[in-house]
């Protein structure tokens, strides 16, 4: 045997490791992005309601079957077959499908001519929607190592939020960029709605019982007698002293119209085009419900564009997108084996896709039942913020409208900071609590948290009217605490879904998504039911009484929510 010297093994510096690849970053984005358009696409219709009554022709009761609890109940039916699809044909396939789906029908709504299709249409986008958390759920699964899954549900709450902010703003901008100044403004046939009512007022005597505002009087002065009601407006709309500032003070003029009041006091001038748009806005602030508005030629555009972004979204999920990290050509090692680390061994690691639906486990777990209580409470409690919070302000302060849409934003924009934190905060508390208390603990907390922003609003109704805290602005920070608590725990329920559901995580965040939106669906009936026609203080705080008893119910239920136990043991072993 020759005496050789072996050479010494070459030295790998540590920065020349290859690290992981993010395309794990970029399923996120998208997924947060979905998220945004999602509600966008859900409340831009409620944004755009009087519009669309007033162009479709429709009641009142008609609106309410289009924005009442008819979209949550069928959003909220079809979570399960939805988040199931997705378990067994894939989240690529069936989340494209989902979203062009929802998107097509968006953009539908704005060509239809009746209300039966504009509702066929409606619903179909609460079917189509149904699908798109759940089939989250299964892609952060996959795709997130454990102790992130709840920072990046999180994100995609976070979008949801984000959406749901973003959709009265960008929708009022995108109906008047719709409507561009140019416009023709002359009013039509088609633009007066209550043609016997406007003509009592201008052309008509007026009777002792008609009771008309400043503005409606402003106008009528004005306006040439002796002409019909059509004539008058039009030869109003060239008239450079229709406005005066002190007729049209309690009016809710638009943002333009404010405009171009401003610049009128400012002692700019008018261009001619500007100045028929300023008497158009004025005289459909003063006949608010005899005058079809001009801006409810742009709600049909809007929708076209929502839907076809959508459409755009669906492309980059399908390009982008894979079942999993092993099949993604972007993705190399480092990244797969960051993404394993930490998996439960009753994760969805097998290369086949889950099989028919076992019912029984949805029927029999415990832990998967009082997480559905959880949901059940939690909406109850939290609807009233998303639709009603705005008439309290109106009818209990009597806040104006700019002041109102301020308030009636707050509690959403720090939900949104709850929401980031709370994901932050669940996985922070893995390692240092373990996986069941990890999931369970920030829910029961935050539920609890929201019951005492109740007992606050209650204590506030109890104190002179007037008084500081009894104000819009005390009541704001109680409805901010509200908010805040629950996207401080939501991504637990999450990250419960994707440790506790194996190949059915889609199911099982569906099954405790449809119990959540049925809170949602029949929430405003209760309250409609406690409230009544005219409510009164009272009837308010037996609001607040029911929002403290549904969260304290949501948080002692959540005591049993147990996420190191499969919900599908059997399925899963089989």
């Amino acid at each position: 045997m020759s005496d050789q010297t072996l050479p010494e093994p070459a030295y790998v510096p540590l920065d020349a490791a290859p690290r992981p690849t993010g395309v794990r970053h970029w399923i996120i984005l998208l997924l947060t992005v979905m998220s945004v358009l999602l509600y966008l696409d859900r409340f831009c219709v409620s944004f755009a309601g009087d519009y669309i009554r007033e162009d479709l022709g429709l009641s009142q009761t008609q609106m309410s079957w289009l924005l009442g609890p008819f979209f949550f109940l069928f959003y909220a039916l079809a979570q399960v077959p939805a988040g199931w699809l997705s378990d067994r044909f894939g989240a690529r396939l069936m989340l494209s499908v989902y979203v062009v789906g929802w998107s097509l029908f968006t953009a539908q709504m704005g060509l239809v001519a009746g209300f039966v299709l504009l509702l066929v249409a409606r619903l179909m986008c609460g079917i189509t929607q149904a699908g798109a958390y759940p089939t989250s759920g299964g892609v952060i699964s996959r795709w997130i190592p454990l102790s992130k899954r709840a920072t990046a549900s999180a994100w995609v709450g976070l979008g949801g939020r984000m959406g749901g902010a973003m959709a009265p703003i960008l929708t009022a901008f995108l109906m008047v960029l719709f409507v561009p100044v140019g416009t023709p403004v002359e009013f039509t046939d088609a633009d007066v709605l209550n043609a016997k009512k406007l003509d009592s007022k201008l052309i008509e005597e007026v009777g002792p019982d008609q009771k008309l505002s400043d503005a409606s009087k402003r106008v009528i002065a004005v306006a040439e007698t002796g002409k019909s009601s059509l004539v008058a407006l039009n030869q109003l709309l060239d008239r450079s002293d229709l406005f005066d500032e002190a007729a049209f003070a309690k009016v809710n003029l638009p943002r333009e119209g404010i405009g171009y009041a401003k610049k009128i006091k400012d002692g700019h001038e008018l261009s001619k085009d500007e100045l028929r748009r300023f008497n158009r806005l004025l005289i459909e602030s003063a006949f608010p419900g005899e005058i079809r508005k001009l801006y409810g030629r742009g709600w049909r555009p809007v929708m076209i564009v929502y839907g076809l972004s959508g459409v755009l979204v669906a492309v980059a999920i399908w390009f982008v997108f894979r079942e999993r990290p092993d099949q993604h050509a972007w993705v190399n090692e480092a990244e797969r084996k960051l993404i394993e680390t930490g998996r439960l061994t009753s994760a969805s690691t097998s290369v086949s896709k889950a099989g028919r639906l076992p019912i029984m486990p949805f029927l029999t777990n415990f832990s998967l039942w009082c997480n559905c209580a959880n949901q059940i409470g939690t909406n109850l409690g939290w609807v009233f913020l998303v639709t009603w919070l705005s008439r309290y302000f109106i009818e209990m302060h009597n806040v104006p409208i700019l002041e109102r849409s301020f308030l009636v934003m707050m509690p959403n924009l720090i939900g949104m900071v709850g929401g980031f934190l709370g994901g932050r905060w669940v996985d922070w508390l893995l390692p240092r609590i373990g996986l069941k208390w990890s999931r369970s603990l920030p829910p029961i907390i935050t539920r609890f948290m929201a019951a005492g922003g109740y007992g606050m609003c209650l204590y506030f109704a109890s104190q002179p009217v007037g008084s500081t805290l009894n104000s819009p602005w005390a009541f704001t920070a109680a409805f901010c605490l509200i908010y805040f608590s629950v996207d401080l725990g939501q991504s637990a329920f999450w990250a419960y879904a994707q440790d506790a559901g194996g190949k059915y995580v889609g199911s099982v965040l569906g099954w405790g998504n449809m119990w959540g939106n049925l809170g949602a669906a029949f929430g405003p009936l209760l309250y409609n039911y406690l409230l009544g026609e005219n409510p009164t203080a009272a009837e308010w705080n037996n609001l607040f009484w029911l929002g403290l008893i549904a969260f304290v119910f949501a948080g002692v239920a959540t005591f049993g929510l147990d996420a190191s136990k499969p919900v599908f043991v059997d399925a899963e072993s089989k």
